[in-house]
Order: C-alpha cells, then sequence, then structure tokens
C-alpha cells in the first residue's frame, strides 16, 4: 500500500533530480504489438523515460519539463505527493550519473527488453 503525501511543493537539495511520469505499464509497438506490463519480472530490465519534476540547485544538466531516459533501475520507489499545484503524482529520485538521455519533449518508450517479445 503506498502512502500519499501532502506537499505545497518539493525543494530537491544540491543536485537531485526528481521525475514524474514514469511508465510500467503495457506499451504497444510502433507496429501495433501490445507488450505486456513487464515491471517486476526479469523482461521488465531497461531504460524507461520520465519527466523532469524538480532539480536542485546545484543541478546543471536537466530542468524542470525535459524528460530523460534513465537506466534500469536507477531510481527509487515512488512517492505519491499530493501537491496543490500538480495534484496526485508518483515521484521518485534518480541516479544522476544514470541519466543516458535527455530530450525537450515526450519520448515513445519503444524499447524491448534483452528477452524479446
Amino acid at each position: 500500500m503506498k502512502t500519499t503525501v501532502k506537499a505545497r511543493r518539493l525543494v530537491p537539495l544540491k543536485d537531485t533530480v526528481l521525475v514524474s511520469e514514469m511508465k510500467f505499464e503495457e506499451r504497444i509497438s510502433a507496429g501495433g504489438i501490445v507488450i505486456l506490463d513487464d515491471d517486476m519480472k526479469n523482461s521488465g530490465i531497461r531504460p524507461r523515460w520520465a519527466k523532469v519534476y524538480a532539480v536542485g540547485p546545484e543541478q546543471k544538466d536537466v530542468e524542470v519539463g525535459q524528460y530523460v531516459l534513465i537506466a534500469h533501475g536507477r531510481w527509487t520507489r515512488g512517492v505519491i505527493i499530493d501537491s496543490s499545484i500538480h495534484g496526485k503524482q508518483t515521484i521518485r529520485k534518480v541516479d544522476n550519473d544514470d541519466i543516458l538521455l535527455v530530450s525537450d519533449e515526450p519520448v515513445e518508450d519503444e524499447t524491448i527488453s534483452d528477452k524479446g517479445i
């Protein structure tokens, strides 16, 4: 059971990066193939995209609103934050050294795990 934390805003410390909108549900490939939810399974071992929710004052590589690709498992468990500004969102802290790519636009997650389809 996840606990919801009420907060007006989050202020990360140092160079911390907090993300939201990380996808774990089923996906549909460009060719229309349904790829089932693979969270918590060996086939779910893959990088994932997330939207940058907040950054600390020392963070110079990414900005709020950008999208980052994070190496598998290099994020914390999600905490549901109920903010008067953003509503309810699941927020995770990511490991800065494992941010692989940065995009200003949302990116379709068409990655396939190492186990194939």
